[in-house]
């Protein structure tokens, strides 16, 4: 089965990695603003996790990834497998929680940036062996690095 939703979220994020940051913002703002806050909670952590990565406002990158966040946390198991067989709820948090330290370091509230860096590390066993992983657990330290 395919989810037009999954692949139109797929085409902003390879227009953000083709260089094209405003055109990927573009996308993402449309999109959102058909699945909007209540939409399908698989949608929604994809979307609001990318949306943050084109953000230039600290501040906005902070308020998609707290949105991320929420979506994860109204995500089931079963609703995230229909999309891939693969995927665990639990797997996405220690990015999710990564993403938020650094986005309360880039705004000065290191306080927060340890708590959520404390949380990415609590959860980094819901991680496979894989290279993914591997930059997961990376970044992590590159965080702990530019808090310490």
């Amino acid at each position: 089965m395919t989810d037009d939703v999954m692949v139109a979220i797929d085409a902003g994020l390879r227009q953000h990695i083709g260089g094209d940051r405003a055109g990927a913002y573009a996308t993402f703002a449309t999109l959102w603003a058909s699945i909007g806050p209540d939409g399908d909670p698989l949608h929604r952590v994809a979307l609001a996790h990318h949306m943050a990565d084109v953000c230039d406002d600290p501040a906005e990158e902070l308020e998609w990834d707290l949105r991320a966040l929420a979506a994860a946390d109204s995500l089931t198991d079963s609703r995230a497998q229909e999309y891939h067989s693969s995927l665990a709820v639990r797997g996405f948090y220690p990015s999710l929680h990564l993403n938020l330290g650094e986005d309360y370091r880039k705004l000065g509230d290191l306080a927060a940036a340890r708590d959520q860096l404390a949380l990415a590390r609590a959860r980094l066993d819901a991680l496979g062996d894989d290279d993914y992983a591997a930059g997961i657990r990376l970044a992590v330290e590159d965080l702990a690095g530019r808090l310490a």
